[in-house]
């Protein structure tokens, strides 16, 4: 047997591991593994223009980029996503798949330092694309584009520039993190930078200017994230199984069920793009576009497969020491999503059929066509007038598909689940998309009482249903406890995640108060309202965040799921009590308000039905009083019934204390108390009656 030996590739040295034959020639090969796979994706991207008509010939007359920028846009674009990918799989792999602590270990260092090169790779290849990006908008020559002046007008004035240089700055910052940090708590904050410097080109491309913007926008941003954390996890779990690290079964285990669902997103999110993309069915048979859509689709079923065969096959050898069968799967895998990832290329320079020419301004403020109006009681298009929201629709399945696999859990192995809390969660998700797709979100865009409804239904009756399904509790009880000794699992994670820092400092019924009604004033009462109103990515934050300062508020005051310490009964009573006439101000300040709340939105807006916009203000401050009373008196009704459940519970141990005869008997305890009273008055009185007595 010949002796251990280390060896590295590009990042530092590897583990210890003993020398097999042919260990050192598959280790060599994974440079050109990971070369290939790159090379693939900028082929299969070139192919794709070229196919797609991206790179269609000048007009004699008209200007032109160049040959250098019709062929170069594309690569850089192939490049930039390659290193973005990269970047977000290196960091996965440093903050979630490998096991470690508050410090990062050896291995995860190594790979944090891979993950800084990445996004150094990352940053140069979107500012190439940006440059690139300009001469193919002015029709120039890069050497005619390449001044700093005419980048910052691009950055200033156009919304791909400021995407571009979001992403330059993200990427920028992430390759900064990654040098010199050596605890986990900086390396989640660069993989969260690096997540959202993702975000910037869905906002930007086609998807932002196709009429139902919203729903292309809010889907694009999915897929993009689902394709980041599936190809850049796969690669560097490919990375460390191939480099023999000890951690390789680990890191596999850990990725298996994020790829599922990852797969998932990008599944459901490309198809929904597609739709909005594709103008008919016909279409996806009849134009470049579509067959490319076909490509990519056939593609992501045979991904799946793989997924499927790893999963049954290859993760149970890999966990036995044999990565042979794992790697040369994986790295079919890979290069199989690096052609995907150059047909996603292509696609974004082919051109959609038949482009949609006739939105006019209000449907392209709103992401769809302006509402009929609302009437009168029973407001009947608040019922009929439907908008699929990607991230609504998306968030709401996977949650119930979650909570419903662990109630499955629980039950196959004979644990008991109350079915009140399975109804509670359900109804919660259902109740947020009637408010999030329903005519309360199309005339919430339009008008200001329904989206004060939503606002209401949002922070105050959906966290009520949700917080009593209590679902961190069924994860607790789903999730199988990690073996001693082992990383750290699911559970043990969602128990430091209950009990951190973070945690305790926003569940301060202070905190949690203050956020709950300060967020309300400072939403509508400064500039802020109209800008989030403005744009789909602004007025969706905001609806994301009432529904979480309500689930944090509910929480502290009803909620069963277990976390930092909670004042008792009274106290939360007594945080309830002081809160709400908060609420109420709130309301009146409303309805006595001289000044229009967003009257610069509401004035881009063709509402030729709305006569009185100050009336419709004055309308949502009395939706905002009425619907507020409704939740309080339900919660206080919940926290008198739990309050009163407690009680019993502690009386019941009680009693199996007195009937144990156990030492920590209350009531014994109480007696022994009296008992000594009693023997040290007998004390203090003796030498009184003895004296007395003499």
């Amino acid at each position: 047997m010949q002796p251990s030996s280390r060896y590295a590739v590009g990042g530092g040295p590897a583990v210890a591991t003993e020398a097999k034959p042919g260990g050192v020639r598959r280790l060599s090969r994974l440079p050109l593994v990971l070369a290939g796979a790159t090379v693939c994706a900028v082929a299969v991207a070139l192919a794709m223009v070229q196919a797609g008509g991206g790179a269609s010939t000048s007009v004699p007359g008209l200007p032109d980029a160049g040959t250098v920028t019709v062929w170069g846009l594309p690569v850089a674009r192939t490049l930039t996503d390659v290193g973005a990918v990269a970047t977000v799989g290196a960091l996965l792999l440093v903050v979630v798949l490998l096991p470690g602590g508050r410090r990062l270990t050896a291995t995860q260092l190594r790979y944090l330092t891979w993950a800084g090169a990445a996004a150094a790779s990352w940053t140069v290849a979107a500012a190439l694309a940006m440059v690139f990006t300009l001469a193919d908008l002015f029709a120039q020559p890069v050497g005619n584009v390449l001044s700093a002046a005419m980048l910052a007008d691009f950055v200033a004035t156009d919304a791909q520039g400021r995407s571009y240089a979001l992403m330059i700055g993200a990427g920028a910052a992430t390759a900064t993190f990654c040098v010199g940090v050596t605890t986990a708590r900086w390396a989640r904050l660069a993989f969260v930078v690096a997540l959202a410097g993702l975000l910037p080109p869905a906002f930007s491309g086609h998807s932002a200017a196709s009429g139902n913007h919203d729903a292309a926008v809010t889907s694009l941003a999915l897929h993009l994230l689902g394709i980041a954390v599936w190809v850049g996890g796969l690669l560097f779990v490919l990375v460390v199984a191939a480099r023999r690290e000890e951690e390789a079964a680990d890191a596999a285990r850990r990725f298996s069920p994020l790829a599922a669902w990852a797969l998932l997103a990008v599944a459901a999110s490309g198809i929904v793009n597609a739709v909005v993309r594709l103008p008919s069915p016909e279409t996806l048979f009849t134009s470049a576009y579509g067959l490319m859509v076909i490509a990519k689709t056939v593609a992501l079923a045979a991904l799946g497969g793989i997924g499927w065969w790893h999963r049954r096959r290859t993760l149970p050898t890999l966990r036995t020491g044999r990565r042979r069968a794992f790697v040369q799967l994986a790295i079919g895998e890979l290069l199989l999503m690096a052609a995907a990832m150059g047909l996603a290329v292509g696609l974004s320079r082919t051109p959609a059929p038949g482009p949609d020419t006739s939105v006019s301004p209000t449907e392209e403020l709103l992401g769809f066509p302006m509402p009929p109006e609302l009437g009168d009681f029973p407001w009947t298009p608040l019922f009929t007038q439907w908008h699929f929201d990607p991230l609504f629709a998306f968030g709401t399945a996977a949650a119930a598909l979650l909570y419903l696999n662990g109630v499955r859990k629980l039950r196959a192995r004979g644990d008991r689940w109350p079915v009140g809390r399975t109804i509670s969660w359900l109804l919660g998700l259902a109740v947020t998309v009637l408010t999030t797709m329903s005519g309360l979100a199309v005339y919430g865009k339009v008008l200001f009482s329904v989206h004060m409804g939503q606002h209401m239904i949002l922070a105050m009756t959906v966290p009520i249903l949700l917080v009593l399904g209590a679902p961190a509790t069924l994860a607790l009880r789903a999730f199988p406890a990690a073996p001693k000794g082992e990383p750290d699992g699911p559970r043990e994670m969602l128990l430091k995640l209950l009990h951190s820092r973070y945690v305790r400092l926003l569940s301060n019924p202070v905190v949690a108060s203050l956020l709950f009604i300060g967020s309300a004033f400072v939403v509508y009462y400064t500039s802020l309202f109209e800008t989030l109103m403005g744009s789909h990515l602004g007025h969706l934050f905001m609806m994301v965040h009432f529904l979480a300062v309500g689930l944090l508020f509910f929480w502290v005051i009803i909620g069963v799921d277990p976390g930092p310490r909670r004042p008792p009964h009274l106290g939360r009573l007594f945080v309830l009590i002081l809160t709400m006439p908060f609420h109420s101000w709130f309301s009146i300040s409303l309805m006595s308000s001289s000044a229009l709340i967003g009257e610069g939105w509401w004035s881009l807006l063709d509402r030729p039905w709305v006569e009185e916009p100050m009336d419709d203000q004055y309308d949502a401050g009395a939706i905002a009083w009425a619907t507020g009373d409704i939740p309080v008196l339900i919660t206080t009704i919940i926290l008198a019934i739990q309050w009163i459940r407690a009680d019993l519970r502690e009386a019941r141990r009680v009693d199996r204390q007195i009937e144990r005869g156990d030492g920590n008997d209350p009531l014994a305890a109480y007696n022994a108390y009296l008992a000594g009273l009693h023997a040290r008055d007998r004390r203090t009185a003796a030498p009184e009656t003895a004296k007395k007595e003499t």
